[in-house]
C-alpha cells in the first residue's frame, strides 16, 4: 500500500507538509507557480490554483450573488459583529461557487481594502472603511475574520489586504509617489494593515500600484522589514494587475532597466505571486527564468515565495481528505440564500446615516403622510460598482416605500431633463441599430453626473447611448464595464449650439464628436438643444401634490470617481442640485437621501432641508432598508467614518499625503466640518453622564478603565455609538487634536441606561519619535473625551501620563536621517539612490528647507552630508537669517563653525539637491 504523502497528512505540522510538497517540485514547476494562474501538476495530483477572487462586499464578477452595501457602508455601521457576519456570508458564497466550479472561483480572496480614507476625492473611496487607521483596521479585521473563518486548521477563504502602501489617489496612480514621513507612515498608514495581520485574520496582502517615497511599492522594504514582522505565520504577497511590468515599462515607472531585473527585485523584496499579462503565465516564467540565468536570483529566492504559496493552499484544505475539511460541504445553494438576503437588509439598514433631522418630518407616518413623492435619479434604480456581484433582484427606494404606503400613494419622478438634438430641421435619433437623422422629433433623457459628464437614454429604445469608438448605438442598460462607453458631453458653443461628444476618462476612448457616423464630415455637428421636458420643474409639480418628499441624489459608481479616476471636487452635479432646490421650493417637507460612494459638500441642503440622510450604494435590499429607517421601523444606525467638508478648498493637494503638516483628516483638521467624523443622529435622543477614569495618572504598561453612563432620553428605541477620543496636551511634536481610541455601539429602549466601559492601554498613547526611531509614550497630560462624534464631545477628564521625556538629539551620537525632520518647505521624499532601501529628501525648488529641531551640537566640528546635487547650506535656528554652520556639497564634508548647545538645524537646498543623512564628527 502506498503511503500517503506527508503534505496530504492533516495531522502533520503545517511546516512539514509545506516542506514535503516543496521538495517534490522541480524548479520549472516552482517558477510556473509564481504567476497568478498556477498550473496543475498532474504527476502529484495537484490541481491548478488561481489567486484573486473579488469579494469586497460580497462575491463579485461571477454572476448573481448577494450584494451587500459597499465597504464604506459596512464600516459606517460601526458594528464589528455585523461586518464579520457579512464576511462569513461572502466567504461561504465563495466556497459555494468553488464547490460548484473550482476553476471559475478560487479561494484566495482579494479583500478587504484597509487603506485609510485620507482624502474623500479618492476615486476608490467606496472600497475603504475609514479615515481613521484604528477604525479601518478593526473593520478590516472583522471582515477578514469572517472571510477566513475560525477553524484552527482550515481557512474558509484566504483574505488579502489591499493595497500596501500609501495608496489614496487614482489619477496617474502608477507613476505618482506618496510622501510618507516617518510619523505618517508609522502612526497612520501601517496600523490599519497591522491589526488584521497580527490577529491572523488576514493571511495575504496586495502591493499597490504607486511609489512610496520614490520607490515602487512592489519593491518597498516595508514588505519584509515591517509587514512580515507582525506575525509568526507566513504572509503571502500578491502583485496588483500588471504592476510587475510597470516596474520596467518605460511608459510607467521605468525603475529598472529590464523586466528580468525588476522581477528579481520584486521577488527579493517579498512579492510571491505575479499578477501580470492576464492568463499568459509564460511572460512571468520567461522573465524569472532570465533573471536566474543572469544570476540575479537564486533558487532559494523562488523557494521562499513558493513556500508561502503552498502554506496558503494547504491552509485552505486543498490537499485534505474531503471529510476533514469543515467547508467542503458548502454548496452553491448558499448564494443569495434567504439568510443572506436578510443579512443584506440588516447591513444596509444599519449603514444609513441621519445627518440632519428637524422635528415633524421623520419618521414618515402612513397615517399622517397620505402621499409620498419619491424623486431623483436614485429613486427607481439601484446601482452597483465595479467590485459588486450581479444583483439577483433589486428593491429600489420607490419599491420599498410602496410596500409600506401602498403603490397608489407613492408618487414618482425621475427628475431627468428630456431633450432633442436638432440639426437644421431634422433630429438625432438612436436605437439598437445605431443613430440617424429623422424628420420627426426624437428625444433623450439626460442624467447629469457632474463635471459636464452625462449619460443619455434614448426614449425610442429605453436604452442608453454608447460608443465603441467607431459607431453609436442605444442598446446599453447603462455603465457596467471597466471601460465605460456610455459617457458623453454636451459641449456648449458660443453661438448657443452644442456638440455631442463621447467623454474620455482613464481607460476610455479619446474625446470625439459623434458626427462621422452621420456623414457630416470631420467637424462636430452644431446641434440645437431643445428641452422637451424640464425634469426639475416636472418633479417639483409632483412634489407639490405630496404630503412628504424623498429626493434621492448621488453618484453613478462608474462615472466621475472610480478606479483610475479621482474626483475633482465635492459638489453635487449641477442638474441634481437644481432638482433638489426646485423640489424643496415646491414642498418644504422634503428629505434628501444621498446615495453615494463618497461625501458631498451639501451645505445648502444642510441649511434649508429638515432632513438629510446618507447611505452608500447598498445592494439589492436598499429600498427595504431605507423604508425601514424613513418610517421609523428601524433606527438609522450609521455614523460617518469620514469628515464631510464644506468644500474641496479645505483639502490639500490629493497627492500630498502628509496629514500632519496639512491639518488633514479629523485628527488634525482645525476647521468646522459640514458633518464631523463619527457623526450620525437617531430617531431618539441620548444623554451622557458620570464619566469616570479609574486613575488620575498612569505609566506605560498600565491600562486605564474609562466608564460613562448613556441614557436613551427619547420616546423610541435607538442605537448609539459611544466614542472615546484622547488628545495629548503637551508634546515635543504636533499631536492630533483628537484621536479615536475606542467605541461601543449600544441599543437602548426609551428611558434605558447603560454603563459603557472602555479599556485604554497607556501604551496605545504612543507616537513615533524621530529622534530615536521608535515609538514612545511621552510624559504629558491627556484629555479623555467621550461623545457622539469627533466634534460632539459630551464629557471630558484628564489623565496624567508618566512616560519618556524627549531631550535634544546629540549630533555626535549617530547619523541623522534627513527624512527625520520636523518641518519643511519645498521638499519631497525620495529613494536615497539605493534601489533596495533608504530614503532621502529632495528639493523641488530653490531655497527649499527642512528643519531638524533640537540638535545638541556640542563638540561637533565637522559635518558630512550624504546624497547628491547642489550644495546644501546648514543654518542655525532660522532657514533664511540664521547663522551659517557650514556649506556642504552632498557626498562630501566640510568644517563646521564652532557652535555648542542645542539648536534647530535647517538644511537649505536648491532644486535637485538630494540629502539622505547628516553626520557630525568631533
Amino acid at each position: 500500500m502506498t503511503e500517503t504523502p506527508r503534505f496530504r497528512q492533516t495531522d502533520a505540522p503545517l511546516t512539514e507538509r509545506v516542506e514535503d510538497l516543496l521538495s517534490r517540485l522541480t524548479l520549472p514547476e516552482k517558477i510556473a507557480m509564481l504567476h497568478q494562474h498556477q498550473p496543475a501538476i498532474d504527476r502529484l495530483g495537484i490541481a491548478g490554483f488561481t489567486t484573486g477572487t473579488e469579494a469586497l462586499h460580497g462575491l463579485a464578477w461571477k454572476g448573481e450573488a448577494t450584494v451587500f452595501p459597499q465597504a464604506i457602508g459596512l464600516a459606517t455601521t460601526w458594528n464589528l459583529d455585523l461586518v464579520r457576519r457579512v464576511g462569513e456570508a461572502a466567504g461561504d458564497e465563495v466556497r459555494g461557487l468553488h464547490h460548484k466550479d473550482p476553476s471559475r472561483c478560487g479561494l484566495n480572496v482579494w479583500a478587504p481594502v484597509v487603506n485609510p480614507l485620507r482624502d474623500p476625492r479618492w476615486g476608490r473611496n467606496e472600497e475603504g472603511y475609514a479615515e481613521d487607521p484604528l477604525l479601518a483596521g478593526l473593520v478590516g479585521d472583522a471582515y477578514a475574520r469572517g472571510l477566513a473563518g475560525d477553524h484552527p486548521r482550515v481557512l474558509r477563504t484566504a483574505p488579502t489586504l489591499k493595497h500596501f502602501l500609501g495608496y489614496n489617489n487614482e489619477t496617474d496612480r502608477c507613476t505618482t509617489s506618496s510622501n510618507l514621513s516617518p510619523r505618517v507612515l508609522r502612526e497612520y498608514e501601517l496600523p490599519a494593515f497591522q491589526r488584521p495581520i497580527a490577529s491572523g485574520s488576514a493571511v495575504a496582502v496586495m502591493a499597490s500600484y504607486n511609489l512610496v517615497n520614490g520607490r515602487p511599492a512592489h519593491v518597498t522594504p516595508y514588505l519584509n522589514d515591517d509587514l512580515r514582522t507582525w506575525t509568526d505565520g507566513e504572509v503571502f504577497v500578491v502583485s496588483d494587475a500588471f504592476a510587475p511590468s510597470n516596474l520596467a515599462d518605460p511608459m510607467e515607472q521605468a525603475y529598472y532597466p529590464d523586466h528580468a531585473e525588476s522581477h528579481a527585485a520584486a521577488l527579493q523584496a517579498g512579492i510571491d505571486s505575479f499578477t501580470d499579462s492576464d492568463d499568459r503565465s509564460y511572460v512571468t516564467v520567461e522573465r524569472v527564468t532570465e533573471a536566474m540565468r543572469r544570476d540575479l536570483i537564486k533558487e532559494e529566492d523562488v523557494d521562499r515565495a513558493i513556500r508561502r504559496a503552498l502554506t496558503l493552499r494547504i491552509r485552505l484544505g486543498e490537499f485534505d481528505p474531503h471529510d476533514t475539511n469543515p467547508y467542503a460541504e458548502v454548496t452553491s445553494d448558499v448564494i443569495n440564500s434567504p439568510a443572506h438576503q436578510e443579512l443584506s437588509r440588516e447591513a444596509a439598514r444599519e449603514s444609513i446615516t441621519l445627518l440632519k433631522a428637524e422635528c415633524c418630518l421623520l419618521p414618515l407616518d402612513p397615517a399622517k403622510h397620505r402621499t409620498v413623492a419619491v424623486i431623483g435619479p436614485h429613486a427607481g434604480v439601484n446601482y452597483t460598482d465595479w467590485y459588486s456581484g450581479s444583483l439577483p433582484y433589486s428593491v429600489t427606494a420607490r419599491d420599498g416605500l410602496a410596500e409600506v404606503f401602498g403603490a397608489d400613494r407613492v408618487l414618482y419622478a425621475e427628475g431627468a431633463d428630456r431633450i432633442a438634438l436638432r440639426l437644421g430641421d431634422r433630429y438625432l435619433a438612436a436605437d439598437a441599430e445605431g443613430v440617424r437623422l429623422v424628420d420627426e422629433v426624437a428625444s433623450f433623457d439626460v442624467f447629469d453626473w457632474g463635471n459636464g459628464v452625462v449619460t443619455l437614454r434614448s426614449t425610442a429604445s429605453q436604452q442608453f447611448l454608447r460608443t465603441d469608438g467607431t459607431r453609436l448605438v442605444a442598446d446599453s442598460k447603462g455603465p457596467a464595464d471597466w471601460v465605460v462607453h456610455e459617457m458623453f458631453r454636451l459641449d456648449a458653443r458660443p453661438d448657443g449650439t452644442v456638440a455631442l461628444r463621447s467623454h474620455s476618462s482613464p481607460g476610455n476612448p479619446e474625446l470625439g464628436s459623434v458626427t462621422a457616423q452621420l456623414d457630416l464630415g470631420p467637424r462636430a455637428a452644431r446641434f440645437t438643444l431643445e428641452t422637451l421636458v424640464d425634469g426639475a420643474a416636472d418633479a417639483a409639480d409632483v412634489a407639490a401634490s405630496a404630503d412628504a418628499v424623498v429626493v434621492l441624489l448621488g453618484n453613478h459608481p462608474l462615472v466621475n470617481g472610480r478606479e483610475t479616476e479621482d474626483r475633482v471636487d465635492l459638489k453635487l452635479p449641477p442638474a441634481q442640485d437644481r432638482l433638489l432646490r426646485e423640489v424643496f421650493n415646491a414642498n418644504h417637507n422634503t428629505a434628501l437621501v444621498l446615495v453615494s460612494s463618497y461625501p458631498y459638500a451639501v451645505e445648502w441642503a444642510d441649511v434649508h432641508l429638515p432632513a438629510v440622510l446618507w447611505m452608500s450604494h447598498a445592494g439589492q435590499e436598499l429600498g427595504h432598508a431605507l423604508a425601514d429607517v424613513l418610517t421609523g421601523r428601524a433606527d438609522p444606525g450609521g455614523r460617518l467614518t469620514q469628515t464631510w467638508y464644506r468644500s474641496a478648498c479645505e483639502l490639500p493637494d490629493i497627492l500630498d499625503y502628509d496629514i500632519i503638516t496639512n491639518d488633514a483628516t479629523y485628527q488634525y483638521y482645525r476647521g468646522t466640518p459640514l458633518y464631523p467624523f463619527g457623526h450620525g443622529l437617531s430617531h431618539t435622543t441620548f444623554d451622557y453622564s458620570n464619566l469616570d477614569v479609574s486613575q488620575s495618572s498612569a505609566a506605560p504598561g498600565d491600562t486605564v478603565t474609562v466608564t460613562v453612563w448613556v441614557t436613551n432620553t427619547g420616546r423610541k428605541p435607538g442605537s448609539e455609538v459611544v466614542q472615546l477620543y484622547t488628545h495629548q496636551q503637551l508634546s515635543r511634536v504636533k499631536q492630533p487634536l483628537r484621536q479615536l481610541r475606542g467605541f461601543d455601539k449600544v441599543m437602548l429602549a426609551p428611558g434605558e441606561s447603560k454603563l459603557v466601559t472602555f479599556e485604554l492601554a497607556v501604551d496605545d498613547l504612543k507616537f513615533w519619535d524621530i529622534t530615536s526611531d521608535r515609538f514612545v509614550v511621552e510624559t504629558a497630560r491627556h484629555k479623555i473625551m467621550v461623545g457622539r462624534s469627533a466634534s460632539d464631545i459630551r464629557l471630558t477628564e484628564t489623565l496624567s501620563v508618566r512616560g519618556t521625556r524627549i531631550g535634544p538629539r546629540p549630533a555626535l551620537e549617530r547619523p541623522i536621517p534627513a527624512v527625520d525632520h520636523d518641518e519643511y518647505s519645498g521638499i519631497t521624499l525620495v529613494a536615497n539612490g539605493d534601489p533596495v532601501r533608504g530614503e532621502a529628501v529632495r528639493a523641488t525648488e530653490d531655497g527649499a528647507w527642512c528643519c531638524l529641531a533640537g540638535i545638541d551640537l556640542t563638540g561637533a566640528r565637522e559635518v558630512a552630508v550624504g546624497g547628491d546635487g547642489p550644495a546644501v547650506i546648514l543654518r542655525l535656528d532660522d532657514p533664511y537669517a540664521g547663522d551659517e554652520l557650514a556649506t556642504v556639497t552632498p557626498g562630501g564634508s566640510a568644517a563646521a563653525t564652532e557652535t555648542d548647545g542645542v539648536h534647530d538645524l535647517y538644511l537649505v537646498l536648491d532644486a535637485g539637491s538630494r540629502v539622505s543623512e547628516i553626520t557630525f564628527r568631533s
